[in-house]
């Protein structure tokens, strides 16, 4: 093991280093505090590794992303969901035998408590579905026993993921007002969510393969993305020994922020304002240019990504199909598709590396299947899912597991004397 060698006040220190198993180098400050009275300051932590995991490698310089070492390519073009599901939570690729029994234990878990349907009465129409599937999914933790044996661990995996998408699917149905739909048993992951959210009690929705594949895609897609926002949020409540469904309720949270899963919704609701404008891309990218304008182009750039996202370069692949097939015809794919093109080609957009990212066409798919965009987020989240599950298992078996608790650097006031309020 090599060090690194840190001077301060004059005094030197040596802080361990190492490498992953894709090179990555690291500079272990566990014990910097305890050594030098120093604390190292990282706002955002975008430069902190708060663990040691082994599901997921990005590598945002060359626009690299692998689940479990499998390029995510691959995994989409070839995989469901279920199996990427199994492949993230128990590290690797399921046999037939294993994929039947997970895709049966599914199945069987899909539907919620009949109880829990009263829940979705106290709700106003109006109730955002991130706001109602956060709470739904703490309430499970009221059905389920919460310990931590093993049995019981296992089982809450296969429940969380069998149900969430009916609770999603419900909260949709009771925004508009209709019935809701009991899950079928014969249909795939993502056709028994389309399903549940499409049809009506006096006509099933048969639902289209190209949709199938699409929203398969889009679930792989967003399965996982190493130390996130709502991810370390699931790593970090989930360090206090919270149950998993309160762990994982506390990410849905965290990925309902605007700068987060709700990114690929203010996508859209930009193309819709140049389409309302007349269409004029042109003016807009001269604006997103401008400083002073205040404007921003939303979907293109990415806080990890300094390359083009491996996953936009699929969904873009995927929304052509999809739109072709369903004989959609969006103007608002039409923009999308010009303001990548002159993004790609303006050297504004190459010099600072702000190619589009996977929130650039998301919005698009959503649209063509008839999603409106306040699930978009909702969405994410059952895409995010199993990556939650994955990183909340993986804490919970970390041998150097410990409750998370950052430090910070105080900058209020010195120690002053209280005066009582009679004397003020």
């Amino acid at each position: 093991m090599t060090a690194a060698k840190l001077t301060l006040d004059g005094r030197e220190f040596e802080l361990p280093a190492e490498s992953g198993s894709e090179g990555e180098k690291i500079i272990d400050i566990t014990r910097l505090r305890a050594e030098s009275m120093a604390i190292a300051l990282d706002p955002g932590f975008g430069n902190t590794g708060a663990c040691r995991s082994a599901i997921t490698f990005i590598d945002g310089e060359r626009g690299i992303l692998r689940y479990r070492g499998y390029p995510i390519e691959e995994l989409a073009r070839g995989a469901r969901f279920t199996e990427v599901c199994f492949l993230l939570i128990y590290g690797h690729l399921p046999t037939r035998d294993e994929l039947d029994q997970f895709r049966e234990k599914l199945t069987y878990h899909t539907l919620i408590h009949e109880d829990m349907k009263k829940f979705f009465e106290g709700y106003p129409p109006s109730a955002h579905p991130m706001a109602i599937l956060s709470a739904m999914v703490s309430a499970l933790s009221t059905y389920y026993p919460v310990d931590n044996a093993d049995e019981n661990v296992d089982l809450n995996i296969i429940r969380l993921l069998a149900k969430a998408k009916t609770i999603a699917a419900f909260a949709y149905k009771k925004s508009i007002g209709q019935a809701f739909q009991y899950p079928r048993n014969a249909l795939s992951y993502t056709g028994n969510f389309l399903h549940m959210m499409f049809s009506l009690n006096t006509e099933p929705y048969e639902v289209p393969q190209v949709l199938d594949d699409a929203l398969n895609l889009l679930l792989v897609l967003h399965a996982d993305h190493e130390q996130n926002c709502s991810t370390s949020t699931v790593r970090l409540v989930g360090s206090s020994d919270a149950n998993l469904f309160a762990s994982v309720a506390a990410g849905i949270c965290a990925l309902w922020g605007p700068l987060h899963g709700g990114a690929n919704q203010r996508v859209i609701e930009m193309l819709q304002l140049i389409h309302a404008d007349g269409g004029n891309h042109r003016k807009y990218v001269d604006m997103a240019k401008d400083k002073a304008s205040g404007f921003r182009l939303m979907g293109f750039g990415h806080r990890v990504y300094k390359n083009f996202d491996p996953r936009a370069k699929l969904l873009k692949e995927a929304a052509d199909q999809v739109l072709h097939q369903l004989g959609v015809d969006d103007p608002l794919l039409d923009l999308a598709k010009h303001l990548e093109e002159v993004a790609l080609k303006d050297d504004y957009f190459l010099e600072k590396k702000l190619y589009p990212n996977v929130d650039f066409y998301s919005g698009i798919l959503y649209r063509a299947m008839g999603i409106p965009t306040d699930m978009f987020t909702v969405m994410f989240a059952l895409g995010r899912l199993p990556g939650w599950l994955a990183h909340w298992k993986e804490l919970r078996q970390d041998p150097e597991r410990r409750i998370g608790r950052p430090r910070q650097l105080y900058t209020g006031e010195t120690e002053r004397a209280f005066v009582p309020l009679a004397k003020r």
